[in-house]
């Protein structure tokens, strides 16, 4: 079974997060969206965008604070920056919560379905079959990134996945449930739900070499070799 992409809006979801109602053999193992603090720190990079922005202010800020100036000097010296701090951050954490609110990832006995998109909604089947590996990150209490790598030459676009995707996978994205909650929980629920769909057995093993910024804690599904 390949990936099936229904790229189509819908005006009307016949389940919650799914295309179409599921058959009678195949039913919903879990069933959640991203964290939208979770999703902000890690996929959005809050904090560092706040960092980046407080620097800026202190830069701004310091020849009036070197100088002993008053308080109306530092606030016009800054009177610039920090508007655009305050736009900038409200903007990123929008984008993050309504990317949380507009995302759906289910788990079903069969396959993985991702519904993203805040304007366009678009939704991506990977049948367990299709699912070459699967690995863990954790993010912050509990919160954590699967991603899932593919088999095969399909391949789904990167900008159509992100920010549901690994990062620094350009050339073959894998698509990620990202933030999600109970991560650890979870990674349990899809290896005995893959395990059972294709009936072979669920490798533990290492993370494969990731980029400096990109560190898996862990491969906790993997193909056995045939």
């Amino acid at each position: 079974m390949a990936i099936e992409n229904l790229g189509h809006e819908y005006e009307f979801e016949p389940q919650f997060g799914l295309p179409e109602r599921l058959p009678i053999d195949e039913f919903i193992v879990w069933q959640g969206s991203p964290d939208v603090a979770a999703l902000a720190y890690s996929a959005f990079h809050f904090k560092k965008l706040a960092l980046y922005f407080a620097v800026l202010i202190v830069v701004c800020a310091w020849p009036a604070l070197e100088q002993g100036a008053g308080f109306m000097a530092v606030l016009s010296a800054i009177k610039w920056i920090a508007p655009l701090a305050v736009i900038g951050l409200a903007t990123v954490w929008t984008l993050a919560y309504f990317t949380a609110r507009t995302t759906v990832y289910t788990v079903t006995n069969k396959r993985v379905v991702m519904r993203l998109g805040i304007v366009l909604t678009v939704s991506f089947n990977l049948p367990f079959m299709q699912i070459a590996s699967a690995d863990v990150r954790m993010v912050q209490n509990g919160f954590g990134d699967i991603t899932l790598a593919l088999k095969g030459a399909d391949r789904i676009g990167w900008v159509h996945l992100w920010p549901s995707v690994r990062p620094w996978r350009i050339a073959k994205p894998e698509p990620t449930l990202r933030a999600v909650p109970d991560v650890q929980i979870l990674a349990e629920k899809l290896r005995d739900a893959w395990t059972q769909s294709t009936g072979l057995a669920a490798n533990a093993v290492e993370a494969a070499s990731a980029a400096p910024n990109d560190r898996r804690d862990g491969a906790f599904m993997q193909v056995s070799p045939t």
